[in-house]
């Protein structure tokens, strides 16, 4: 029965390593078995999806678990290279049925790839007829489940109709994030934020006695009050007031969802955007941070109402949520604001920052040539994309302004940014080229609820009328 098992596992390894290096290197390396040459009937020999690098990898991969199933690493290799074979066969069938890639049928996608590499094991390993059978058995149902489970979460479309095309690599890292793993063992699944913010940073500033004053700074949020001058604004839009609330993280830290309530009670503007990450962690239940944001954004009194964008904390399942909240999310979308028969579009992408799925094409897609707008993404990192549709201003958080800063290192920029963007574009404003930029500092803070000589901040911008504003920035563009 152990060889058996062995053997099962032998096999699942081997076959499961081509669509786990896929996973991991994307489209590098990805070049077709078959070249892209067609058979008979114009259709694909084996497919898009059967690539050198995969059977470079289930070759390799065999060799290097050849020990473990007692055979030397040339019979290992054999096996590996069977296995591809029998996939490859399957394919093969499947192509002159006229099936496209990727087309799932029971039993013929798993039966040759455990086959024949099970046929040449059982003849070196001496196995009878029926351990040969019952590694058929075995490999079949589980690879088949696996397949499944595969599709489902990874392949699938996660909401009808959603706005952007979707990998797997980016659909294995959503259902991390959305799906709880089992109570006190969430934070395991994401061991770097577990090492370096709930054990190294927390155990630090709670010996050093600063971690209390760290949490008092976080409540010390500051309202911030920018105006921005657009020769190009339309004139019913002068003095158009837009409130800015990026990097909430709401169910971070007792008393934000009040701080945050009583500043907005004397504050009344014609739009309020939301910058992303409404949820403290990037992983664990979604359901405290809905609960403090259906309690904040009645206080939110904007005429054009909400808009915002997803954040590298929010998985996609909570888009509905936040839209019963009343909050319109532009995932790669527009949305024209309409006052006195003029108009300007407030154009937002998805997170570019871990998920990286911001396109910037597909956001302005309906947007008209030369109309004014407003790009808002969650981090400043697509602040070349949206320079080049010719954006007007540019809104994003993400950064915190570093968060927790030594003294005086707040006008000359943050010492950490988690962020591929550019310095320039770490806090406060900045302008590339034509376009002008404003990363705010954020209400919450993420990781750990500290702040330092960087405090949260309400970021309130008024459009004016205007040649551009007159301000001393770093202009790299």
């Amino acid at each position: 029965m152990i060889v058996v098992a062995t053997l099962v596992l032998f096999l699942l390894w081997v076959n499961a390593l081509p669509p786990l290096v896929s996973l991991l290197c994307g489209d590098r390396w990805n070049m077709p078995l078959d070249g892209g040459r067609l058979w008979r009937g114009q259709q694909p020999i084996f497919g898009p999806h059967k690539t050198i690098r995969g059977i470079l990898a289930s070759l390799i991969g065999g060799i290097m678990v050849a020990p473990l199933i007692g055979v030397s690493w040339q019979v290992a290799a054999i096996g590996a290279l069977l296995a591809m074979s029998g996939d490859l066969f399957s394919s093969f069938i499947k192509r002159r049925r006229t099936l496209k890639s990727g087309t799932e049928i029971v039993i013929l996608d798993q039966l040759f790839e455990a086959l024949f590499p099970t046929l040449f094991l059982g003849g070196i390993l001496d196995l009878t007829w029926g351990q040969i059978a019952a590694i058929l058995v075995f490999f079949i149902t589980i690879a088949y489940w696996s397949s499944h489970f595969w599709n489902l979460i990874l392949c699938r479309p996660p909401l009808d109709n959603y706005p952007r095309q979707v990998r797997s690599t980016v659909r294995l890292r959503e259902w991390r994030a959305c799906h709880s793993p089992l109570a006190r063992w969430q934070a395991l699944f994401n061991l770097s934020s577990f090492l370096s913010n709930l054990v190294f940073l927390t155990a630090l500033f709670k010996i050093t006695g600063l971690y209390e004053k760290g949490t008092r700074n976080t409540l010390k949020i500051e309202v911030v009050e920018n105006t921005f001058c657009f020769p190009t604004l339309p004139d019913s839009f002068d003095q158009f007031r837009i409130l800015l609330l990026t990097d909430l993280h709401l169910d971070g830290l007792d008393d934000l969802t009040d701080t945050l309530i009583n500043h907005l009670q004397d504050i009344e503007v014609d739009l309020c955007l939301i910058g992303g990450d409404i949820r403290m962690q990037t992983y664990g239940p979604i359901a405290p941070c809905l609960r403090h944001l259906r309690r904040l954004l009645p206080h939110v009194r904007a005429q054009h109402g909400l808009l915002g964008v997803l954040g590298n904390h929010d998985c996609l399942e909570m888009t509905p949520d936040f839209e019963e909240c009343g909050l319109i999310m532009l995932i790669n979308d527009s949305w024209p604001i309409d006052r006195n028969g003029e108009r300007i579009w407030i154009v937002g992408v998805d997170d570019p920052h871990y998920y990286k799925m911001a396109d910037a094409a597909q956001a302005f897609r309906d947007v008209p040539d030369k109309a004014f707008t407003i790009f808002l993404a969650h981090s400043p990192e697509s602040y070349k994309q949206a320079a080049q549709f010719q954006a007007q201003l540019y809104l994003c958080g993400h950064t915190h302004g570093g968060q927790i800063c030594l003294p005086k290192t707040v006008k000359r920029g943050p010492l950490l940014t988690n962020s591929k963007a550019p310095r320039f574009t770490a806090s406060g404003l900045w302008q590339f080229q034509k376009m002008l930029g404003y990363t705010s500092r954020g209400a919450g803070a993420s990781s750990i609820p500290l702040r330092f000589n960087c405090p949260g901040e309400i970021s309130l911008i008024t459009l004016r009328k205007d040649k551009q504003t007159a301000i001393d920035i770093d202009s790299p563009g």
